[in-house]
């Protein structure tokens, strides 16, 4: 898989540039007066299924996972650690964030026919999955030979 010597590096690139797009997401709602509710209640397509969502007391729980969620995903995208683990997260919040910019067929705009960002983010995620882009410079690699980890199956599946 590895063959070309430009593979290692771009997957590095690849997951740096996507632990800094969870960073920054992060660094406005962890930082700020973030909720889901108005994002949540404004959807089209699946309007149905979001908005009950965008309600009191649940709009503050999902805005609290949500803005702590982009941070964690992106600390250990950025750091190598448990990479599978947070780009499987990754994956399930790009879906949701692409089924809620939905205006069928077109996405948040007349421009993004079925597709847009979070879908190409979902498939940069899987492609982390895929090669094990915590083991490239990343910690990872350390972590998947300690002993705690060898005996913890779940573990084991993060750092693998």
């Amino acid at each position: 898989m590895f063959s070309s010597p430009a593979v290692k590096p771009l997957v590095v690139l690849l997951r740096l540039a996507m632990a800094w797009v969870f960073l920054y997401a992060a660094s406005h709602q962890v930082f700020g007066g973030f909720s889901v509710s108005g994002f949540l209640g404004s959807t089209k397509t699946f309007h149905w299924l979001f908005a009950p969502l965008a309600t009191e007391p649940l709009a503050g729980v999902l805005s609290f996972l949500v803005a702590y969620g982009h941070l964690l995903i992106g600390l250990s995208l950025l750091s190598g650690l448990m990479v599978r683990l947070s780009a499987s997260f990754g994956i399930a919040l790009m879906l949701f964030y692409w089924m809620a910019h939905m205006d069928f067929p077109y996405i948040s705009a007349t421009t993004n026919f079925l597709l847009d960002e979070h879908i190409v983010y979902a498939l940069v995620l899987g492609l982390m999955i895929a090669t094990s882009a915590g083991h490239i410079f990343g910690l990872d690699a350390w972590a998947a030979k300690l002993d705690q980890v060898h005996r913890n199956k779940w573990l084991g599946w993060a750092t693998a």
